[in-house]
């Protein structure tokens, strides 16, 4: 009798030992994956107007305006700059492009990029476990010393700046003498796009098998979009569905892509820890007409540092943080998406100053105040256009591009800009006149000596090349030494 006793106590104590071990491996797991993977889908000129659920009637988004429906989506988000390359350094770093010494957008073989001394999303993340993939529109520097694995990707596929940039694109190859534009994987060219229908697919397929592949530890997948930047391409299956043409297909592709991530990540059980975020890099082109998006009700498009120049449509979604239908319209921009996704991972920020601030408040619930009271927006070599302060939006004196009523065609050319000049600062109150119809400057001269005010000290801080200011605190760019 004591024998079996004997011989139960041990069967006993190896059961509860396999039951700790079983524990203890459960738990590492688990906190293994408490960090949430992130997922950053970037569009290219897509305007604010070009969404369903933005109020876009003559396109089908079913899949985005679904994730809207699950999460949150900003009425008053801004691209940092409208335009290309600055816009996209302020989401990987957090400044203001002016700080970290980018304008404008890189061309082939240009001698700038972005600094390799700047801290990246990527790296903040990599240094907590996640591995990381781009799969797409780079355009942050095309030379080895700039390109994407030496800012934190682990992967990268896609193309290095804007789809447009090869002789091919109507008549921008007789404005500039730009190569073939060629599709790398990692840092190999694998061969030039006379064609880019199947691209907006093959991205996508890229960045689902990453998805699969890193699903058992932190993931951040990176995925810029080159469409709906022109020249415009849709798959074959999908030309002809949208009442709004070929950049309505285009956009319907988009949204099919995102449909398909969404679904991978219910297929791997990956939805409620992983956030998905979908933006624009700025607005829409409107010198290339029915091949260009729509801005909505905001005045003018990329290029100029009206409403419809940088707001654009932004949504995220995290289902175990965000409530599903939150709608936020305080205002936010391009440069806090790294503190926000940063703090969602609990990992640092860098080291070196940034201009962003977390939108976890706004997004949780506790707070519906944007974390600025002032946004700066830049344009055309490092000049100060614009300053937003709470619902005020003043103009400084400065030169717009802007067809002033005029429409493109449609056959994928573009029409010529008039130059517009605004004379002295004019005001506009955004919350009451979104469209920026009524210039309101002489109605409240202390609100526009108080933003003036506020321009001229960020001047002395991020520079201005209208007034000849360097800007204490900006930092070099990135230089092709040899």
């Amino acid at each position: 009798m004591l024998k079996f006793e004997f011989v139960k106590v041990k069967i006993m104590k190896k059961a509860f030992q396999l039951l700790v071990i079983v524990f203890f491996f459960s738990c590492n797991h688990q906190e293994k994956n408490a960090s949430p993977n992130i997922i950053f889908i970037l569009t290219d000129d897509q305007g604010y107007g070009d969404l369903g659920v933005y109020g876009a009637k003559d396109i089908q988004t079913p899949h985005l305006d679904q994730l809207a429906a699950d999460g949150a989506r900003f009425t008053s988000y801004y691209a940092t700059q409208p335009v290309c390359s600055a816009s996209r350094a302020s989401i990987l770093t957090g400044c203001y492009p002016n700080r970290i010494g980018i304008h404008n957008a890189y061309s082939p073989g240009s001698k700038l990029g972005l600094n390799p001394e700047e801290t990246t999303l990527p790296e903040l993340l990599k240094a907590k476990g996640y591995a990381t993939g781009i799969f797409g529109k780079w355009h942050l520097g095309d030379a080895p010393e700039f390109q994407p694995r030496k800012h934190g990707f682990d992967e990268y596929y896609g193309i290095l700046y804007s789809n447009d940039m090869w002789p091919q694109h109507p008549q921008q190859g007789e404005w500039f003498n730009f190569p073939d534009i060629y599709l790398y994987e990692n840092e190999t060219p694998l061969k030039a796009l006379k064609d880019q229908t199947f691209l907006t697919a093959a991205l996508t397929d890229k960045a689902i098998d990453f998805i699969r592949r890193n699903k058992e530890n932190p993931f951040f997948v990176y995925l810029p979009h080159p469409q709906p930047h022109v020249p415009l391409f849709a798959a074959d299956s999908l030309k002809g569905t949208q009442k709004r043409g070929l950049y309505g297909d285009v956009i319907h592709e988009i949204d099919a892509s995102v449909g398909r991530i969404l679904t991978t990540l219910e297929e791997e059980g990956l939805k409620e820890n992983t956030i998905v975020v979908f933006t624009s890099d700025n607005g829409p082109w409107l010198s290339y007409g029915g091949h260009s998006g729509s801005a909505g009700i905001f005045r003018e498009g990329k290029g100029t540092n009206w409403e419809g120049g940088h707001r654009v449509p932004s949504i995220i979604r995290y289902p175990s943080k965000i409530s599903p239908n939150t709608l936020i319209e305080a205002p936010a921009m391009g440069i806090d998406w790294l503190p926000t996704l940063a703090g969602f991972a609990q990992a640092d920020l860098p080291e070196k100053k940034i201009d962003g601030a977390s939108l976890i408040p706004l997004l949780t619930g506790q707070s519906t105040n944007s974390p600025h009271e002032n946004f700066f927006f830049y344009y055309r070599t490092n000049e100060l256009h614009a300053v937003r302060h709470h619902d005020w939006k003043l103009y400084v004196p400065h030169t717009y591009r802007s067809l002033n009523g005029r429409s493109g065609t449609n056959d994928g050319f573009p029409v010529p800009y008039d130059m517009n000049e605004i004379e002295s600062a004019a005001l506009f109150n955004l919350s009451t006149d979104p469209k920026e119809e009524t210039d309101v400057a002489t109605q409240y001269p202390e609100m526009v000596k108080k933003i003036t005010k506020i321009a001229d000290s960020v001047r002395l801080v991020l520079g201005d090349q209208l007034k000849g200011i360097k800007g204490r605190e900006v930092r070099p760019v990135g230089r092709v030494l040899n």
